[in-house]
């Protein structure tokens, strides 16, 4: 049958890229469902409620800032070695659309747990609506990809196997997530040692996550107990951070009067 030879893109070669560098990462599943009724009170009641993205950011972020494990990453160069980050590096998956072609592209959100929520929501909204060539992230892992394929083996191999660079280019965690366009569980891959994925608030506060986590780092168990304090923490220091958020304005309407 005859066909048509397509070029690669750009955006289409970073993820066959980091599909090549994830394929040496044992990713295990754990899949569970939360039950924040409290954070769903909290986002209901605000005026402009931040997005997901930012709120797992945080709350991650939160929780590894007292389990160096969640900030642990695995290394094999020059010899096996574990490389622990002194603060949480996010990478959040953003989808957008460069020349007519759909695309996923990472934004770098570090240490989010020292930053307030509206200013990490702005961070990944901004990567989601602002011109490419204006994110320094997009900018970097788009270069790379513009890069023959012998100088992009050397970068990709150097981000991978050198502690550091692993860190900066490929976190300490990663999120992604398809919710805002309906239903669906995803199992995402990463070269990372963490990544969430999460689904759609429920009416009654429920809602499903995903963490994908790697073995060599953690165990099963570890990862269970840590969930469980992901889910406090979303429903405590979370859900009170964003219902200070909106005092202002409602204490704004209450003066004003009907």
């Amino acid at each position: 049958m005859r066909g048509k030879t397509r070029r690669i893109s750009a955006p289409r070669r970073l993820i066959v890229d980091l599909m090549r560098a994830s394929q040496g990462v044992p990713l295990i599943s754990y899949r569970r469902t939360l039950h924040l009724g409290p954070l769903a009170r909290a986002r209901a009641a605000a005026a402009s409620p931040p997005g997901f993205a930012a709120i797992f950011a945080k709350a991650f972020s939160l929780v590894a800032r007292d389990e160096p494990l969640l900030r642990t990453l695995y290394i094999d160069f020059p010899w096996p070695h574990f490389f622990e980050v002194p603060k949480s590096v996010g990478m959040i998956a953003v989808a957008r659309r460069i020349d007519g072609e759909d695309c996923v592209l990472m934004q770098k959100v570090t240490a989010a747990d020292t930053l307030p929520l509206p200013e990490v929501d702005a961070i990944i909204r901004s990567a989601s609506t602002a011109p490419i060539d204006s994110v320094p992230m997009f900018r970097k892992l788009l270069r790379i990809s513009r890069m023959p394929w012998p100088l992009r083996r050397i970068a990709w191999w150097a981000g991978m196997s050198l502690d550091r660079p692993r860190a900066n280019f490929f976190g300490s965690f990663g999120l992604s997530s398809v919710s805002a366009f309906g239903p669906g569980d995803l199992y995402p891959v990463s070269p990372g040692p963490y990544i969430l994925s999460y689904g759609r608030l429920a009416d009654d506060g429920r809602l499903e996550v995903i963490v994908r986590f790697d073995h060599r780092v953690i165990d099963a168990a570890p990862i269970a107990r840590l969930t469980t304090r992901l889910e406090q923490v979303l429903n405590t220091t979370i859900a009170a951070e964003i219902e200070r958020l909106d005092r202002p304005a409602r204490a704004l309407r209450t003066a004003a009067g009907p």
